[in-house]
């Protein structure tokens, strides 16, 4: 009995450390962190449920009070939920867009308005330059630090990016193959994980599949 409990235990301890290790991250306008899961967005208010140990607790927050929402997944941290399905390539029947998104604009609308749930592909493709000898694909940065600037400080710098509807939505791109699962319905937008754009030049070429 000892040791199934201490099974048991070890089971439980593992579960707890992969929520936290794949909470989103509420960040309020007054510098405070929350880490938890965005349940949806409600006119002017959000519902979150924070979490921290075992403990759980809904929360609605009026959107005028959130700074950004932080997403994060076993991936690279998609705040939509980054899927394993399909990874070998994009289904057929899913309508395709090409976009050029370039690097000295904060957010370059695609024309695709999304479904929440709906699953998104997304196939990028060339470099841009986001400053003096910095060049880098989707992917971004390698070993980027921290910079509480950028819109999503704790991804790296000159990654791809994306957000659906307003900024609260802000999630990682990069170069993962995997389809990202759209929370929220709107229009998507993509950008470059930057803060400074007046040096950058260049551009990506994404292929959208949604």
């Amino acid at each position: 009995m000892a040791a199934r409990t201490k099974i048991a235990a070890i089971v439980l301890g593992v579960a707890a450390a992969g929520s936290t290790l794949l909470a989103d991250t509420l960040v309020l306008r007054d510098g405070r962190r929350v880490q938890g899961e965005l349940i949806g967005v409600y006119g002017r208010e959000i519902e979150f449920e924070e979490r921290s140990g075992f403990s759980r607790r809904a929360m609605r927050i009026p959107r005028q009070d959130i700074l950004r929402i932080e997403f994060d997944n076993p991936g690279q941290g998609s705040g939509f939920g980054r899927q394993d399905e399909n990874a070998g390539g994009v289904p057929r029947g899913m309508r395709e867009r090409t976009v050029n998104v370039t690097a000295r604009e904060v957010w370059t609308d695609t024309g695709i308005d999304v479904r929440a749930g709906s699953p998104i592909y997304f196939m990028p493709s060339g470099e841009w330059r986001w400053g003096p000898n910095r060049r880098d694909g989707a992917a971004g940065e390698s070993g980027s630090p921290f910079n509480r600037l950028r819109p999503m400080p704790n991804q790296p710098a000159a990654a791809l990016i994306g957000r659906i509807g307003d900024d609260l939505s802000a999630f990682i791109i990069g170069s993962d193959p995997r389809p990202v699962r759209a929370r929220a319905s709107g229009r998507l937008y993509l950008g470059i994980n930057d803060d400074v754009l007046e040096d950058n030049t260049g551009s990506l070429r994404v292929v959208v599949a949604y």
